[in-house]
């Protein structure tokens, strides 16, 4: 089968398996709860999703990145936990309480700029001292975990920040980071497949050899990937926080799993930005159903529909457990002389 059409199954496999998974829940909801479906699907209910849906969706594009060139960074999760404690830390230095939108911005950056120099640090670990990737990624998981809460704590005598200031809307009631995160998704698709420099990325973690040979250095290739899956999970951080207006460090914190769910998102988009970004989108309208069902005033167990997201989760990995990963990702590589 060609790369034409390994992808064109894949695309068709994405919709088929969204159009079931929908299918199914929209049989659910009306024949077992009663559900009017009219009234579940609103325009805020959209809009609602698609926020839901940008941090997931840019952590995963960041992960497929990584992987695609060899490196599997199975840190996504901690670094959008410092992501998000570094713009709310940003936010209350630059305006305390209230702060403004140029701070929200301001802060935004600070938080992607200091992911990608923690970023930096731990591609060092993985590529040139060939650190174990799965025991590194934990540990950057388990450092934002536990620093962010503590850190929290020290700045405002809680593990959560008071409220802060949202991202104010733009057009049809939506958020400038969503259509941020849209250019960002079909920049991502073009610069993968359209460019030799996603060509590049692409031959590092299917034939690194091949590309040594062509005189491209792999490891440095994989640096850039690592620091940029490192950058968007700190901006999917941030973009959860600036949506959310406070930092939540209780429990698993605020990004409470969308770095995993963002491992399994890219899977399911078969390590393509677009389809990655429509998985990410499936889950994020899955989180926000129970808070739907409240608006609606639809009875139903809040518990149950907590559940859905990680139900979906599992549907997807059996359905595609045999998406067909890069075939040399997690093994160190050494440059030919």
């Amino acid at each position: 089968m060609s790369g034409s059409e390994y992808l064109d199954a894949a695309r068709l496999r994405l919709g088929g398996i969204t159009l079931v998974v929908l299918a199914a829940l929209a049989a659910v909801l009306a024949l077992g709860f009663d559900v009017d479906l009219s009234r579940l699907i609103t325009w805020g209910f959209v809009t609602r999703s698609l926020e839901m849906a940008t941090p997931i969706a840019l952590a995963a594009i960041g992960g497929l990145y990584a992987e695609k060139s060899g490196v599997f960074n199975i840190g996504l999760e901690g670094f959008m936990i410092i992501g998000a404690f570094t713009t709310a830390g940003t936010m209350f230095a630059l305006g305390g309480t209230s702060p403004t939108q140029g701070h929200v911005w301001a802060a935004i950056l600070v938080a992607v700029a200091v992911t990608t120099l923690l970023t930096v640090i731990f591609a060092v670990l993985l590529i040139r001292y060939k650190a174990d990737q799965i025991v590194a990624g934990l540990a950057v998981w388990f450092v934002g975990l536990g620093f962010a809460p503590f850190a929290a704590a020290l700045i405002w005598g809680s593990r959560s920040s008071p409220g802060l200031t949202n991202i104010n809307e733009l057009a049809l009631g939506q958020s400038p980071l969503v259509f941020l995160t849209i250019v960002l998704v079909g920049v991502a698709w073009v610069f993968l497949y359209r460019t030799r420099y996603g060509y590049w990325i692409q031959a590092a973690g299917e034939n690194p050899e091949a590309l040594d040979t062509a005189g491209v250095d792999v490891n440095r290739v994989r640096y850039a990937t690592v620091v940029f899956s490192g950058a968007m999970a700190g901006l999917g951080g941030a973009v959860l926080l600036a949506h959310a207006g406070n930092f939540v460090g209780t429990g698993s914190t605020m990004v409470d799993g969308r770095g995993w769910i963002a491992i399994v998102a890219y899977l399911f988009g078969n390590y393509n930005p677009v389809g990655a970004a429509a998985a990410a989108l499936l889950f994020g309208a899955l989180d926000m159903l129970n808070v739907q069902f409240q608006t609606v005033g639809i009875e139903v167990s809040a518990r149950l529909v907590n559940l859905l997201p990680y139900v979906a989760v599992l549907v997807v990995l059996t359905a595609y457990g045999k998406t067909r990963i890069p075939a040399v990702v997690g093994e160190p590589y050494e440059t030919e002389e």
